[in-house]
């Protein structure tokens, strides 16, 4: 069977290898909603599998649990109810994890190759179930849910089961070695890819699936077990991930506890615990400088893949498009509230004005056509909830409300009301105004709906700052506007020392916080933001050792 499973989906994996050495478009999921795509009723019976499961218990046993949990609350205003086996007997839980990975690595890349792949076929069929999960424990309006955490981290995964499919058949399965000499020496030597261990996978509240399959997906095709440990508020995606994964793994003949969920209460800790055993070989991490720098200090036995907190910037010089840079720069202030690692955050621009096709403008004149662009895009609530979102937790709010007593305020933010959610918490982004001076508020990253507008001495001074923060405070994202090739090639110098991906004068329908699976790299591993980057081969070649044995012929 699984044999018949990588030759159904062969095509796929092709296709996919083939995109990320090209770096040209390709998806393999369509990221539109549309009946016409999906047929006329996958929309409504998404969502009815999705209610299907509030207030109930998911069917998953996690082996050493004890009792359930139930941790979910809507940021569109309701409790999800559902109830989830909780992670307690640690020795339990990692021991049912190890069972079965003889079996899985002696299976070989081609059998697990083909399981992922089916996996990824049948969390597809789920796809609007999963975007209303998706939805409803981070806080994404639904299109955004489907393609982010549906259609957009489908491609992520299959992309990430590309490059392990290339690392693992980089070496041959056989080889026939022959020395030529006056005695002629000739052996056969047998390659075979071994795993690490068990993978630990931190979810996080905001991207509980295009932040997890990444990870999970090239660990357990290189032949390593996979806990999953989801963040308390966003458990739903990743159980019905898990659900999924051990369905396809049984049916192929193989344990199902290669996948397991581990839920817990919010002040378990689990994720601490679970990074310390020596069976744990590999972590990936998506959430807080702080948690991310203990993992990396202390998991010692591990390889630990993180992507943490940055400040994401923008250098204004100049544009030759004052309204388009005005809408790009709101729209990627808006989307999801801010709630994005890609978001930008810091605008340095020359305290004295930018040149543009509309005249000179002050860094206040560049904030009032933001918050123009702002009016378009969010003056109808009913309009401003689908690009908004729900602001996720109440961390976001309380930054928030405390932005404007750090600088001038610019834009400020409104409450949205929901049409569909009474109980929804909306907010609009604020614009602060700041000067170079306040690196003690334009240094930290500020997760959520605010961006600062920093007045610098000139535009080589904003290129300095951005340098300098980026290389000590990180970044995952950096944006820059000039009619100048001179200011264009001295960001571009400034981005590789920083070691952070440059946009440069986006002024359509492709924004700073967006990355494309099979061709953009989505962080470098070269700041402090992220240690790692998806995808590339590095991200997946620790995930497995090459063991030999030879014999002489």
């Amino acid at each position: 069977m699984t044999t018949a499973y990588l030759d159904k989906h062969r095509e796929k994996l092709d296709a996919a290898v083939a995109a990320c050495a090209s770096r040209e478009f390709y998806s393999a999921y369509d990221e539109s909603p549309s009946p016409r795509v999906y047929g006329e009723s996958a929309a409504s019976e998404g969502n009815a599998a999705f209610e299907a499961w509030r207030g109930q218990a998911f069917p998953l046993e996690t082996p050493g649990s004890e009792g359930m949990v139930s941790t979910e609350r809507s940021p569109f205003g309701f409790d999800l109810g559902v109830r989830y086996p909780r992670a307690h007997d640690v020795d339990a839980l990692l021991a049912a994890a190890q069972a079965g990975m003889k079996a899985w690595r002696d299976a070989g890349p081609e059998a697990r190759t083909g399981v992922c792949l089916e996996i990824l076929d049948r969390l597809h069929a789920r796809v609007f179930e999963l975007a209303n999960a998706v939805q409803h424990t981070s806080g994404q309006a639904f299109v955004m849910a489907f393609q982010a955490g549906g259609a957009h981290a489908l491609d992520r995964a299959l992309e990430s089961i590309a490059y392990s499919w290339v690392e693992m058949t980089r070496t041959p399965r056989t080889a026939v070695w022959e020395k030529p000499g006056k005695v002629t020496l000739k052996m056969e030597k047998t390659f075979t890819v071994v795993p690490r261990g068990v993978a630990l996978v931190i979810g996080c509240n905001t991207f509980p699936t295009w932040n997890s399959w990444p990870g999970l997906f090239a660990s357990l095709v290189t032949g390593n077990a996979v806990v999953v440990k989801p963040h308390p508020s966003a458990v739903l995606p990743l159980a019905i991930t898990v659900q999924v994964c051990q369905e396809v793994l049984a049916e192929a003949g193989f344990d199902r506890n290669l996948v397991t969920l581990a839920a817990e209460e919010a002040t378990d800790k689990l994720a601490s615990s679970l990074a310390l055993r020596p069976e744990v070989k590999l972590i990936d991490y998506t959430g807080g400088t702080a948690f991310g720098e203990w993992l990396e200090q202390n998991a010692r036995q591990a390889v630990v893949f993180t992507e943490k907190a940055g400040v994401n910037t923008v250098v204004i010089d100049s544009t030759s498009s004052f309204g388009g840079m005005c809408q790009n720069l709101a729209f990627s202030f808006a989307l999801y509230t801010g709630q994005m690692c890609t978001a930008p955050q810091n605008v340095y621009l020359p305290a004295d004005g930018i040149e543009t096709d509309e005249g000179p403008k002050t860094p206040a004149e560049v904030a009032a056509g933001i918050g123009a662009a702002f009016d378009k895009l969010l003056g109808d609530d009913a309009r401003a909830v689908e690009l908004l979102g729900g602001v996720v937790n109440a961390g976001v709010l309380e930054r928030l409300e405390a932005a404007g007593s750090r600088g001038e305020v610019y834009v400020a933010s409104r409450d949205v009301q929901h049409p569909s959610y009474d109980d929804a918490t909306v907010r609009t982004p604020t614009i602060i105004g700041l000067t170079a001076a306040d690196s003690d508020v334009y240094e930290t990253e500020c997760f959520g709906p605010v961006a600062y507008l920093i007045a610098t001495a000139d535009t080589d001074e904003s290129i300095r700052l951005f340098r300098d923060t980026v290389q000590r405070r990180g970044a995952m994202t950096a944006s820059v506007y000039s009619t100048s090739d001179a200011v264009i090639d001295r960001m571009r110098d400034a981005a590789l020392d920083a070691g952070v991906a440059l946009s440069e004068n986006l002024l359509g329908g492709v924004f700073v916080n967006q990355s494309a699976a099979y061709s953009d790299f989505h962080g470098t591993g070269a700041n402090p933001a992220a240690n790692a980057t998806y995808t590339d081969g590095a991200y997946v070649a620790s995930r497995f050792r090459v063991v030999q044995s030879r014999r002489h012929i």
